[in-house]
């Protein structure tokens, strides 16, 4: 928790991490920002499937479709500002000539989609069953 706190400050002044070891290869700084574009595009998936389920699904009980938006939503909110912390660490690392952070995000976020995606399928055969 201590290292997030440190980290904030480099997510509005990323400026301040050239202070922080030595200028790397650019490639490695730009595939570290692909990185982050690309977990931000998850983020943007993921609040984008809470919003079609909240719209898209109104015959869908009321508790269903909320705690499956939410889910969904809370992820992508999640994952936008997990991006961007890991987007500092990584960028730190690759300054300090470390090796990159490791991460359970990946994992837990997976298993996160993989039970909305479960619940989906409930809802989806409960829907065909009626």
């Amino acid at each position: 928790m201590i290292e997030l706190v440190r980290n904030v400050r480099f997510w509005f002044a990323p400026e301040r991490i050239e202070d922080d070891g030595e200028t790397p290869d650019y490639r490695f700084s730009l595939a570290n920002e692909r990185t982050f574009l690309a977990w931000l595009r998850t983020s943007l998936a993921l609040i984008g499937g809470g919003f079609a389920v909240d719209q898209f699904l109104p015959d869908l009980p009321w508790a269903w479709r909320v705690g499956l938006a939410l889910g969904l939503l809370a992820a992508g909110a999640l994952c936008a500002l997990r991006a961007v912390n890991h987007w500092v660490r990584c960028e730190r690392a690759i300054r300090r000539r470390e090796n990159l952070p490791v991460s359970r995000f990946p994992a837990l976020l997976s298993i996160g989609v993989a039970l909305v995606a479960l619940a989906m399928v409930v809802v989806v055969l409960a829907g065909w069953q009626e």
